[in-house]
């Protein structure tokens, strides 16, 4: 792998974890993001502000979580980013703090059919059972939730998403926190319940997702 592959895939990662500040999905040093380049995963650090980080702060581990680039200490959810890297084709992991999608997973063991976006996530939405942030255990929840999805919420903690680029994984981030939102919005309103899509109609947007966009 070289060196400016490293370089390039950093800059994106840290312009990524950046963007989760400023879009409000994280507050402080919250929520953590990486990248996958050939063997090595490409992680922010523990406990520094993204605004801070430059390319002489580059960590890298290899799919065993050894350090292998860097001087400062990876976040300290590396234990779910591995994992989803261990089991999927995914190249980048998003996870976040997003207040709407937190919020959600407090009430529910799956976000309700709220639309059809959920369709771009491979399907309902499920919550991982909480366990302690860092852990192994959080880790297994997680991949459990995420079978057949490319997005889950965590109990009393926040969201994952994965894709095959970083732009792709925060999208997913955006779009999951948005329908969470939206449940939230729908449901706070007095003597109304939320009109909800059924397994069928979903499955049908799914199938007219896989064309949506330009051809090629």
């Amino acid at each position: 792998m070289t060196q400016d592959a490293i370089a390039q895939a950093w800059d994106e990662l840290v312009a990524t974890a950046r963007r989760t500040v400023a879009d409000g999905l994280v507050v402080g040093t919250s929520g953590n993001v990486s990248v996958r380049v050939g063997d090595l995963v490409l992680v922010t650090p523990s406990g520094v502000p993204y605004d801070r980080l430059t390319p002489d702060d580059t960590v890298a581990v290899d799919l065993d979580g050894t350090r292998v680039r860097g001087r400062l200490a990876p976040t300290s959810e590396l234990p779910m980013h591995l994992a989803v890297y261990r089991s999927t084709e995914a190249r980048a992991v998003v996870h976040t703090h997003a207040v709407h999608a937190t919020a959600v997973s407090t009430l529910v063991t799956e976000l309700p059919l709220i639309h059809y976006m959920a369709a771009a996530l491979g399907g309902p939405v499920r919550v991982a059972p909480y366990a302690l942030y860092g852990t192994e255990e959080l880790a297994a929840h997680m991949l459990r939730a995420l079978d057949g999805r490319t997005g889950c919420l965590l109990r009393n903690h926040g969201t994952v998403t994965h894709g095959d680029t970083l732009d792709q994984a925060y999208d997913r981030t955006a779009q999951l926190e948005w329908m969470c939102r939206v449940w939230l919005t729908a449901r706070s309103v007095p003597g109304h319940t939320p009109s909800l899509l059924s397994d069928g109609e979903l499955r049908t947007a799914h199938d007219k997702l896989r064309g949506y966009g330009q051809p090629g």
